[in-house]
């Protein structure tokens, strides 16, 4: 049995769980916010939705260059200093960005500075940290850390929509930005630790036999045995690769959705309110899907979860193609919030399994620096295309497309440990 960690019978690592739902709960509604208010902005200020866009793309941008940042700190220095200053950052952003004037003072808040905050707050790391405390368990324990950006978009996105109409969207900018700055300096402080060696503890359940033929290979230290991967190996991969194109692909799906849902529902009538509700059950459903990857990965592997994630995919945006009735967009809003997040826990885990743990945190901050630039570059080009076209219905055929490629470089990922006798690298 694994050691037990300094609170008696309860191991720390999910005290390590704990407090990164919490920190996922804000950073979730904090950033999902911005579908809230896209509507907000452009009535008060007049800019174009390829504008608003283009700002949520710079801040894509920044966010995924900061992963990689982030990445390589989290390797060295561990993620207590790593989510100390990017709260500092996203904290002010969030603040500057309730008294903005202009669309330059928008790019800095919102786009650099709120997005480099983020990047030490978000998913990656937090999936990355919890990972690293659990060898039996570990699917789920992503899972269950991982669920605060659910609950968070569930519980706070509803919130600031009535806020935004009640208060306006500068007041709910301005408190979730000190309320984050609160919250997560007391846990990174007080609960937050890297590495459960560091506490004179293993993962939690490695060195059981009963577990042996389960645990997957990433979830050992490094060995001589199997030399882990570092990432100019993993480049020489079929795998690595195949993966980054579906993160790619990911990506612009989730934050296309996320941004231009509320939008898109208003356009067809639907009221502010109704529109936030869907983006909040959304972001429920994404929990169901969480809670459901990790586990069915532990048991069936990575692949089946990813493929069957983009045939719904192309099932649901061909719906939306069809059809624009407040049913269709709650059954795309449902639908898709449960295909949100699944591949957050799969990241760490396919990448453990095939590469190893050492250099985990940055293999993991380049997968979801691919995945982030997507984000940001199909969001900015819906909002293009709304403005050329008047209508989103381009960008759902070209997303619907780029599905189904994901889907089929899931089929031809291996899951395979890189480094044993017999593996075929390209």
């Amino acid at each position: 049995m694994a050691k037990q960690g300094l609170t008696g019978r309860i191991y720390y690592g999910w005290y390590i769980v704990a407090a990164s739902f919490i920190i996922l709960f804000f950073n979730s509604g904090a950033r999902y916010a911005f579908g809230v208010m896209f509507k907000p902005i452009t009535a008060e200020f007049g800019w174009s939705r390829g504008t608003i866009s283009l700002v949520f793309f710079v801040n894509m941008v920044v966010f995924a260059l900061a992963l990689t940042i982030v990445g390589k700190v989290y390797d060295r220095f561990g993620p207590k200093w790593v989510i100390i200053v990017s709260t500092l950052f996203i904290s002010a952003g969030f603040i500057l960005t309730s008294y903005i004037h202009s669309i330059g003072q928008f790019f800095f808040s919102y786009g650099i500075l709120a997005a480099a905050g983020v990047a030490g707050t978000a998913v990656p790391l937090m999936a990355t940290l919890t990972s690293k405390w659990f060898a039996k368990w570990r699917g789920l324990a992503i899972s269950l850390s991982i669920s605060g950006s659910s609950i968070g978009q569930f519980a706070l996105v509803p919130l600031f929509s009535l806020f935004a109409v009640s208060y306006g969207w500068r007041a709910s900018y301005l408190y979730i930005g000190i309320i984050m700055l609160i919250a997560n300096i007391l846990l990174a402080v007080f609960v937050i630790k890297g590495d459960p060696h560091h506490l004179g503890l293993k993962p939690f359940g490695e060195g059981e036999e009963a577990d042996t033929a389960k645990k997957p290979v990433s979830a050992a230290p490094h060995t001589g045995d199997i030399p882990d991967y570092s990432l100019k190996q993993a480049l020489g991969t079929r795998s690595y690769w195949l993966f980054l194109v579906i993160m790619f692909i990911c990506g612009g799906g989730d934050y296309f959705a996320t941004t231009h849902l509320i939008p898109l529902a208003t356009d067809y009538g639907i009221s502010p309110i109704t529109a936030g509700n869907m983006l909040g059950w959304y972001g429920l459903c994404s929990l169901a899907g969480i809670l459901v990857a990790g586990p069915a990965a532990d048991s069936i592997g990575n692949k089946i979860p990813i493929v069957l994630t983009f045939v719904l995919r192309v099932l649901l945006f061909l719906l939306v193609i069809r059809y624009k009735t407040i049913a269709s967009l709650y059954v795309f809003a449902l639908l898709f919030g449960f295909t949100h997040l699944i591949t957050a826990p799969l990241t760490p885990m396919l990448v453990g399994k095939l590469y190893g743990v050492t250099h985990l945190g940055i293999l993991t901050g380049v997968v979801n620096t691919v995945h982030f630039l997507g984000a940001g570059f199909w969001t900015y080009m819906a909002g293009v295309v709304f403005d050329k076209t008047g209508s989103y219905q381009t960008a759902f055929l070209f997303l619907m497309g780029a599905a189904g490629v994901a889907a089929l470089c899931g089929i031809f990922i291996s899951e395979k440990r890189y480094g044993t006798p017999g593996t075929k690298v390209l």
